[in-house]
C-alpha cells in the first residue's frame, strides 16, 4: 500500500515537472516582470500609457508582453511589428477583445467591437460604399460650408475659437451622417444625445469598467441580481431608439423618393436591401459612424491652430501658396488641394506629429502563433503605440518629435508618395475635412496667441484615449484689407444658397 501510495505521488510529482518544464520552455516576447496572479496590473498605466509602452521597447524591443490578471497582452511597438502581425497575418489576429458591458450598452452592434462575422462584412461593405473614394466628392460642399463659417466665426470672436471649432465639426459630421442642417449652438439636441451616447460608450469600454469584466463568471448572475447587467440594457434601449428614429426620418424620404442632401445615411438607405442591411444595422452603422468622426476632426483642428500658433513660419508658407495658386480675390476649394502641396504637407505632419488616438484599437490572437521565435497564445490582446510608430527616429530621423511638414515633400516641393513614409492615422476622409478648413482659416487670417510668450507644446490633455492640446488663447487678424469681405460675403451667400435647401427637405 504504501509502495503504492509513493508511486502515485512520484508519478505526480513527475507531471508536475513536465509542466513546469514544457512551460519555463516557453519562449514568450521580452516584457517587464510583473507580480503572481495580478501579473503587470500595476504597471499597465491608464494615463498616457503610450509613453510607458515607448519607455519599453528601450528595454525590451518593438515587441512587450504583458500579463494582467492572467490576461497576456501584446504591445506592437513598430510599424514592423504591426505590418507583420496585424496585416500580413491578418486572419490570425483580426479578432476584439470581448466587452461584456459595452456588447450590451451597443446590442452587439458596434462594428468596432465585432469580429469578421457576417454582420460585420455587410456593414463593413455598406460603410466602404458610402464613405469611398468615389462618394467622398458628395460631401465636398457641406464640408466647404462648415470651414467658411468657422473661418468667419474664429475671426469674428477669436476668443471663442474654441467653442467655433467644436460647433463646426460637430455640425460636419452631424450634417454628413444625418443630412442634418449646420448647427447654430451646441445644444441642439442631437449634438447632447450624441455626446451622452459617446461618454457611455467610452466609459464602457474602459478596462475593468465594471466587476463583470475582472471576473466576467459574474454574467452567469440572474438579470435582476445584476445591476451592471440592467444598467447597461435600459442604456441600450433608449440609444437604440434614437438611433433608429434618426436613421428612418431619413429612410421615410428616400423610400417616397423626396430629393435628399447628400449624406451618409441617405446612401445607406437607398442601398440597404443590396448589403442585405437591417434598418438596426442601418441606424447602429451610422451612430457609430458619428461617434468615430465627432472627437477626431474637433480634435485635429485644435492640433492645427496650437501648430499655426507655434511655427508661424510654416503658416507663412502654407499662405504664400495660397496666394500663388488661388489668388486674393476667391476663397480656396477642393479642386485646389492638388496644386497645394505645402498645405497637405501640413495636414499629413499634424496627424503624424499629434495624432488623435495615440493607442491603436486592440486585436486579439485567433490561434497560437510564432513570431520572430517568440511564442504568442491564442486569446493575446494585441495594442500597436501609434504614438511611437509615428515618433520613430528610424523612419523619421533624429528630429521625429518636431513639427517639419517638409518631411514630407520631396526636392521638388511636391508632396512624397502616399506610401513612401505613411504615418499612422487617419483616412482621406479626415484628411479632406482638415484640409478644407485649414485652407479657408489660413486663406482669411493670421492666426497667433496675441501674446509674446511660446506655448508648451509637450503639455496634453487626455482622457486616456485621446490626445488634446492644452487651452490656450488666439488672436486673429484679417490678412489683407479685403479678407474680412470677402469671408463675409461667402457667408451671405451660404444663408441665401445653401440654407434653403433644408428648409425645401423639411
Amino acid at each position: 500500500m504504501v509502495s503504492m501510495v509513493s508511486a502515485l505521488l512520484l508519478a505526480g510529482i513527475m507531471v508536475v515537472l513536465h509542466l513546469y518544464k514544457k512551460k519555463s520552455s516557453i519562449c514568450y516576447p521580452p516584457g517587464p516582470p510583473g507580480l503572481p496572479l495580478l501579473g503587470n496590473l500595476f504597471q499597465l498605466e491608464t494615463v498616457k500609457p503610450w509613453h510607458t509602452f515607448s519607455k519599453w521597447k528601450e528595454i525590451y524591443g518593438p515587441i512587450v508582453f504583458l500579463k494582467v490578471l492572467g490576461q497576456p497582452i501584446v504591445i506592437l511597438n513598430s510599424k514592423r511589428t504591426v505590418e507583420d502581425l496585424l496585416e500580413h497575418r491578418s486572419h490570425k489576429y483580426s479578432g476584439r477583445p470581448r466587452s461584456i458591458i459595452a456588447n450590451i450598452v451597443t446590442g452587439n452592434m458596434a462594428i468596432v467591437l465585432r469580429n469578421t462575422d457576417e454582420r460585420w462584412r455587410r456593414m463593413r461593405r455598406a460603410a466602404e460604399n458610402a464613405l469611398g473614394i468615389n462618394a467622398s466628392t458628395n460631401y465636398y460642399q457641406l464640408q466647404t460650408v462648415e470651414s467658411i463659417l468657422l473661418a468667419h466665426g474664429i475671426l469674428s470672436q477669436p476668443k471663442t475659437w474654441k467653442a467655433q471649432v467644436e460647433r463646426a465639426s460637430s455640425s460636419a459630421i452631424l450634417s454628413l451622417v444625418y443630412g442634418h442642417p449646420p448647427l447654430e449652438s451646441l445644444d441642439d439636441p442631437s449634438t447632447v444625445f450624441m455626446k451622452q451616447f459617446g461618454s457611455a460608450f467610452l466609459e464602457s469600454t474602459m478596462p475593468a469598467s465594471s466587476w463583470v469584466e475582472v471576473f466576467p463568471f459574474l454574467e452567469r448572475l440572474p438579470f435582476q441580481l445584476s445591476g451592471w447587467h440592467r444598467d447597461a440594457k435600459k442604456k441600450f434601449t433608449t440609444f437604440n431608439s434614437k438611433f433608429q428614429q434618426l436613421f428612418a426620418d431619413i429612410r421615410n424620404q428616400v423610400d417616397k423618393g423626396y430629393e435628399q442632401t447628400p449624406s451618409f445615411c441617405a446612401t445607406l438607405a437607398e442601398g440597404r436591401h443590396v448589403h442585405h442591411m437591417s434598418d438596426q444595422e442601418c441606424s447602429w452603422l451610422a451612430g457609430m459612424l458619428h461617434f468615430a468622426g465627432q472627437e477626431t476632426t474637433t480634435n485635429e483642428m485644435r492640433w492645427f491652430i496650437l501648430a499655426m500658433v507655434s511655427f508661424p513660419e510654416a503658416q507663412q508658407h502654407a499662405q504664400d501658396q495660397l496666394d500663388q495658386i488661388v489668388g486674393r480675390s476667391r476663397l480656396p476649394s477642393f479642386s485646389d488641394l492638388k496644386h497645394l502641396p505645402y498645405v497637405r504637407a501640413i495636414v499629413k505632419e499634424i496627424l503624424r506629429w499629434r495624432p488623435s488616438a495615440p493607442i491603436g484599437a486592440p486585436h486579439v490572437a485567433a490561434e497560437d502563433d510564432y513570431y520572430n521565435g517568440y511564442f504568442i497564445p491564442k486569446g493575446t490582446i494585441c495594442i500597436s503605440n501609434i504614438w511611437l510608430m509615428n515618433h520613430d527616429r528610424e523612419v523619421y530621423g533624429p528630429d521625429a518629435d518636431s513639427f517639419i511638414p517638409e518631411r514630407h515633400l520631396d526636392k521638388q516641393g511636391n508632396l512624397k508618395d502616399e506610401h513612401s513614409d505613411g504615418h499612422h492615422a487617419f483616412g482621406s476622409g479626415q484628411s479632406n475635412h482638415l484640409m478644407g478648413n485649414e485652407t479657408r482659416t489660413s486663406k482669411g487670417f493670421q492666426i497667433s496667441n496675441g501674446k509674446s510668450i511660446k506655448l508648451d507644446l509637450d503639455l496634453e490633455d487626455d482622457d486616456g484615449l485621446v490626445v488634446r492640446p492644452p487651452p490656450f488663447p488666439i488672436a486673429a487678424t484679417p490678412r489683407f484689407p479685403d479678407a474680412e469681405v470677402l469671408l463675409q460675403q461667402t457667408r451671405d451667400d451660404i444663408n441665401k444658397e445653401f440654407l434653403p435647401q433644408y428648409v425645401q427637405q423639411e
